[in-house]
Order: structure tokens, then sequence, then C-alpha cells
């Protein structure tokens, strides 16, 4: 018999403990887009509104979009946008918290995509020229590891 290629983290023995995490993504709209978005006057409807609840259903659903994802019953979610009229661009934030035995990171990050994309669909109408960027973790709490903050760029070694 062949070893698995793949195995989800054995975390039988680990205790529940309240965990947490904070992720933010940016979609960079072009001028018109913006202000139809920052209006609310999208043709398909409010992209920030229906962003939200795309995060809210992505975070709940991300062991059925990332294999190896453990499914989690998650206490609380939440999505949040910061509107930029300088770069003319919506950044999200999702935070996810729940008392399991596994972090919630990945959670946050599908809920940011998830949003971010949503805002796409319902902009690309109006300008296509669209960009998703900086989606990045922030911050993670709990569990042995204890608070990590993330420095706002990748570590890359050349």
């Amino acid at each position: 018999m062949s070893e698995p290629h793949f195995a989800m983290v054995n975390i039988q023995e680990k205790a529940p403990t309240h965990r947490q995490a904070l992720a933010c993504g940016t979609i960079y709209l072009g001028k018109r887009a913006f202000a139809h978005v920052r209006d609310r006057t999208l043709p398909k409807g409010d992209a920030l509104l229906l962003a939200e609840t795309a995060g809210l259903l992505a975070a709940k659903q991300t062991a059925h979009w990332i294999p190896l994802c453990h499914p989690l019953p998650l206490d609380a979610i939440q999505i949040r946008h910061e509107l930029n009229p300088t770069t003319f661009s919506v950044t999200l934030y999702a935070e996810v918290a729940a008392h399991t035995k596994t972090g919630v990171e990945m959670e946050a990050l599908t809920a940011v995509q998830a949003g971010l994309l949503t805002i796409w669909d319902l902009a690309k109408q109006i300008e296509p020229d669209l960009t998703i960027g900086d989606v990045r973790l922030l911050i993670k709490e709990g569990g042995k590891s204890g608070r990590w903050v993330g420095s706002g760029r990748a570590n890359h070694t050349a």
C-alpha cells in the first residue's frame, strides 16, 4: 500500500482554545467603478453589502474549498471595508473567531478573497481593468503559538 500524497494535520490530541484571525486584501477599481461602489449604484446592486455576505458564507465553507482544512464551528465572523478615494480601492477586513483545536486564519483569508471577488463581479461591467492584491494575514491568536502579528510584507529568500 502506498503512502498518501496529502494528509490533514492530526489534531485529536490538541485541546480546544480560543482562536482568532484577522486578514485583509484590496481591490483596485479605477475612478468610475470606485464611484459606483462608494455610492452603491452598481447595476447589479450594492457591492459592499454583497461582499460582506459573500465573506461570511465563504468563511463558513472554507473546508469545502481548501482540501486540507478542518471543518470548524465558527463563533464569530466580521467583515468590514475601508474605501480609499486616493487609490480608488476598497480594502476588506475579515475577522474570524472560534473555540477549537486549530487556527482560523484560512477562514479569514477565504472570506477576504470571496468578498473581493464579489466586488469584482459587480464592478466589472463598469470598468473591467480591476486588480486584487495585498491579501495577507494581519494577526492570528490562540493555541500554543500565542499571538502572531504579520509584518505586512512576505519574507522571500532569493
